[in-house]
């Protein structure tokens, strides 16, 4: 069982513009299990992006420690899998072999690489596009490709920094079902960041409320699943618990 441990983790950087150090993440513990989809929001400037920044290993923490199955982070690497706000597709390659990009790296066969991309392009909707350039997707179908290009590397955590925030309200709200579904039966271990209260709810099992780059409060989702917007959108628990992180965020 691999798990995700954060030990009283910080980050100071030196604002130039301040010129002073200013402290974006401080003493924030947390522990994630593997198969658990934690969302973790927040206002703008609470630390959410520089949190999963440290945990990819794209900037070093000040202190603390972060460990991955018992293993210290200290750097990027593929057990960890981004998705990122932007599509971040390589224009120049088709859909199929951007979704076989991370198995080819690792030194997978051409065909197993393009048995997995198939594998994962079928599982999201998307095997009918595998010969497609990204400029002929539209962007909730490029994210798609995005979310299962980072599945098809097969990372222990896969790291989403808002990845539905370019889209509109009702292809994020298809995607966000798309999402879970995939995480249904897949169940990876998922880290979703975002600011929409509603959105976080949907998605996870735990909810994390970030304030001034501290951990406020977690709240378990108990929502049953499959999940779908038509059925929980006038769901009383459902409410009551988005009412509730709501509540939190805006007291941060």
């Amino acid at each position: 069982m691999k798990r995700l441990v954060l030990r009283d983790l910080s980050k100071t950087y030196f604002d130039p513009y301040a010129g002073a150090h200013v402290t974006a993440v401080q003493e924030v513990s947390l522990e994630v299990q593997q198969g658990e989809f934690v969302s973790i929001v927040g206002p703008s400037g609470c630390g959410k992006t520089t949190l999963l920044n440290m945990i990819a290993g794209f900037i070093p923490a000040s202190g603390g420690e972060i460990l991955l199955d018992g293993r210290a982070v200290d750097g990027p690497g593929p057990e960890r899998g981004v998705v990122f706000q932007s599509f971040a597709l390589f224009p120049w390659k088709t859909v199929l072999d951007n979704v076989a990009f991370g198995p080819k790296i690792r030194g997978l066969s051409k065909a197993e690489c393009e048995r997995i991309a198939r594998e994962y392009l079928a599982l999201a909707g998307l095997a009918h596009a595998a010969d497609r350039y990204p400029n002929e997707l539209s962007g909730g179908m490029q994210q798609r490709v995005g979310v299962v290009r980072a599945l098809a590397n097969n990372p222990d955590v896969l790291l989403m920094d808002e990845p539905f925030a370019s889209v509109d309200a009702q292809t994020r709200m298809t995607l966000q079902e798309e999402l879970t579904r995939i995480w249904q039966e897949r169940r990876p271990t998922i880290i979703f960041i975002t600011h929409d209260v509603g959105e976080a709810v949907f998605l996870a099992n735990r909810v994390v409320v970030l304030s001034k780059g501290r951990i406020l409060k977690e709240i378990a989702v108990p929502l049953p699943r499959p999940r779908a917007w038509d059925l929980l959108t006038e769901d009383a628990a459902f409410k009551a618990l988005s009412g509730q992180v709501l509540q939190l965020v805006r007291s941060a």
